[in-house]
């Protein structure tokens, strides 16, 4: 019969039990209410939870998908955060601001193109011995790690007479590896090599436009903002953000140059080949907290051990940067910095590893500088107040508590 359509049972149908009754658990729980849970199912809230998840999702898929995107944006943007300022100074010397932004590139290239000139025999000299470099520090660490080896060895003998005596089975062999041989070194270098230079040009083109722009963007913000009170938030928040980005990345820079000075002067006391080149990996890795500094010991323990024939002369490289970096880390920064990004370490740890698992290398690298902007965002919205809260670090008034639970 025509406009009737008849109620056709779909695979996705739950299977009711019209006899079944909801019982509690024990006589002093209350009945469960099955419509009542239904209700709250179907309800709007329970729909925003799905598409928050939702939601979750999807900006992480994009981020990590997208990353070869967004990376060179987001550099640009940071360092528009920091060189804006210089742009604004040229300015009242009535220089324009696309020919300022100009002199800023310049001045960006030549220090890249002079620090790439008096670096680039030191790293193609590192870069043909590391083979051998290699080689060698892998003999120095047999020896290092030979006692525990015969220690383990000597456990896994104990096991294997006290099976054979009880009858039980032996340890079974291994079974044959295959190796798979990858791509060569000198091409995973040299590709790497392109993709960062394209990158890096990326960058700078996209900073000259946003430095040259000037407070556009700011400017058409306010302009489509519906009224005052959020005019007024959105020029807190742009200059709240820019003026903490760029003290943190002009002090942070400015720390690690002394602190690669001081590096590079330590390791040709002590001997060590290049000690330019190492100052400079203290520059560049010490931007990424905590995993920098742990490279730059496995780096300079490598490299130690190949250079010196006794063992406690190598380890004593890692370790004199180990301390300078204990210093630097719990006396120089604290003295500069203060509170100026007072973000909780635990947080800060944790966005690290979320954004070098997401963006790898590079979101190691600007990690500090987006939690700095999303809890500085936080702090000036409402809404968000208790996520900018938990970003930040112990207030003074705070003390230690201990939550015990009640006596019963």
């Amino acid at each position: 019969m025509e406009g009737k359509t008849e109620d056709v049972d779909s695979i996705l149908t739950p299977d009711v039990d019209p006899a079944a009754t909801a019982t509690p658990v024990d006589a002093v729980s209350p009945v469960p209410n099955i419509a009542k849970t239904g209700a709250a199912i179907e309800s709007r809230r329970g729909r925003s939870i799905d598409l928050t998840v939702l939601s979750v999702l999807a900006v992480l898929y994009t981020l990590y998908f997208a990353r070869d995107f967004l990376v060179p944006i987001v550099f640009a943007f940071l360092l528009n955060f920091l060189l804006s300022p210089v742009v604004r100074w040229f300015a009242r010397f009535k220089i324009p601001p696309p020919l300022g932004a100009a002199v800023v590139i310049f001045g960006i290239l030549a220090i890249l193109g002079s620090g790439a000139f008096g670096l680039s025999s030191s790293v193609r000299d590192w870069a043909a011995s590391a083979p051998a470099t290699l080689k060698a520090a892998d003999a120095k660490l047999v020896k290092i790690i030979r006692p525990f080896q015969r220690a383990s060895n000597t456990a896994q003998q104990v096991a294997a007479a006290a099976a054979a005596a009880t009858g039980g089975a032996a340890t079974p062999k291994k079974p044959a590896e295959v190796v798979v041989q990858g791509p060569s070194l000198a091409s995973r270098v040299f590709g790497t090599t392109q993709r960062s230079v394209a990158s890096v040009l990326e960058v700078l083109i996209l900073l000259y436009f946003l430095l040259a722009a000037g407070d556009l963007f700011l400017q058409k913000l306010i302009k489509v903002l519906p009224n005052l009170e959020d005019k007024r938030k959105a020029v807190q928040i742009a200059r709240a953000a820019e003026s903490s980005i760029s003290t943190y990345l002009l002090t942070t820079a400015l720390v690690n140059i002394a602190e690669g000075a001081v590096v590079a002067g330590v390791m040709y006391l002590w001997g060590m080949p290049n000690p330019a080149l190492w100052g400079a990996l203290v520059v560049l890795l010490e931007f990424i907290p905590y995993l920098g500094a742990l490279a730059m010991v496995v780096i300079l323990g490598v490299a130690a051990l190949t250079t010196f024939d006794s063992i406690p002369h190598a380890l004593l490289v890692p370790a004199s940067f180990l301390l300078i970096n204990l210093i630097q880390g719990n006396v120089v920064s604290p003295l500069l910095l203060g509170h100026r990004l007072s973000l909780n370490p635990v947080a800060l740890f944790i966005g690290l590893a979320f954004w070098f698992w997401i963006w790898g290398v590079a979101g190691a690298f600007i990690a500090v500088p987006l939690m700095a902007t999303f809890k500085i965002l936080c702090d000036h919205i409402e809404s968000l107040a208790s996520v900018g809260e938990f970003l930040g670090q112990r207030d003074d008034a705070e003390r230690r508590a201990t939550v015990r639970p009640s006596a019963v």
